[in-house]
């Protein structure tokens, strides 16, 4: 009997143990200081496609920093774009649009010029003469986006056939060579990237996609061409992704249809492309 009750005792210290040792692990790992802090600006106004994106993008990369250990922080005042805040975060993600004001313009160049870091999705590269978002920021569209002024899109939202161009790349080294995207509005520029020397292409559309678009106007549906929808340019830590609008019930209820990060292998481009930036060291400026 007395023996049943050592035994008894020894299994009782030893679980009190486990659920200690668990415990307090579990707390080292939710104290952890973030590798590096994330900083989200955007405007979600107008179209219903980018506030619908724009309200998921918040939400995944608030649980996207949970998992892979940074700090996610967004606004929607482009007053913060300026040097005292920036100087807070090593990665800036454009969500939608970009900075107007000549401030926060040059605090932005200035921002990357001296090795921070940048993510732009979707309509954070659009600029078009005589629109809402002319092309009047020489530096941010030719030379660091160097894509230049939009050109067109498909339509609607389709989802297309995707190929690794830069299968050694951090961002992309841990996908398939060619893999099927969420539903996107697709974008074309009038610069062929393909022939700025500084630009790597990551992603492109493969020939499998086409015809992508469905119309109704022909020019929407493109059924041949070489078009880029991600790439970085090796003057700056940066890289642009034309993923980011959501498939919407245009006309009707304006309900979502589709969403961008609901597709787990470019999930984990993006994921991996963010924590590239994060946590590569910032290279020297001559």
């Amino acid at each position: 009997m007395i023996h049943s009750k050592k035994i008894y005792s020894h299994v009782l210290v030893s679980l009190c143990f486990i659920l200690f040792v668990s415990i307090t692990c579990k707390s080292v790992a939710q104290q952890r200081t973030p590798e590096f802090n994330v900083i989200a600006f955007y405007t979600a106004k107008h179209d219903p496609a980018h506030i619908s994106y724009v309200h998921e993008a918040n939400r995944f990369f608030a649980e996207g920093a949970t998992k892979y250990n940074f700090k996610y922080d967004s606004t929607n005042d482009w007053n913060n774009m300026n040097a005292s805040f920036l100087a807070k975060y090593q990665v800036v993600i454009f969500l939608d649009t970009r900075p107007d004001s000549a401030a926060q313009r040059e605090a932005f160049q200035k921002y990357m010029k001296q090795g921070g870091a940048w993510v732009g999705f979707h309509f954070a590269g659009f600029a078009l003469t005589l629109s809402a978002y002319p092309q009047n920021w020489d530096w941010y569209h030719n030379t660091f986006l160097g894509s230049g002024e939009y050109k067109g899109n498909t339509w609607r939202p389709t989802s297309a056939i995707l190929r690794v161009e830069e299968k050694k790349h951090p961002a992309v080294r841990n996908i398939p060579s060619t893999f099927k995207s969420s539903p996107n509005e697709w974008y074309s520029w009038k610069n062929d990237l393909r022939k700025n020397p500084d630009i790597k292409i990551l992603l492109s559309i493969d020939a499998a996609s086409f015809p992508l678009g469905t119309g109704p106007k022909q020019h929407e549906i493109w059924h041949s061409g070489y078009y880029p929808v991600a790439w970085t340019n090796t003057k700056y830590r940066m890289i642009y992704i034309n993923m980011g609008h959501n498939d919407m019930d245009y006309g009707g209820t304006n309900g979502t249809l589709s969403y961008t990060f609901q597709n787990e292998v470019q999930n984990k481009f993006v994921l991996d492309g963010v924590v590239w930036l994060g946590t590569t060291k910032v290279r020297s400026k001559k």
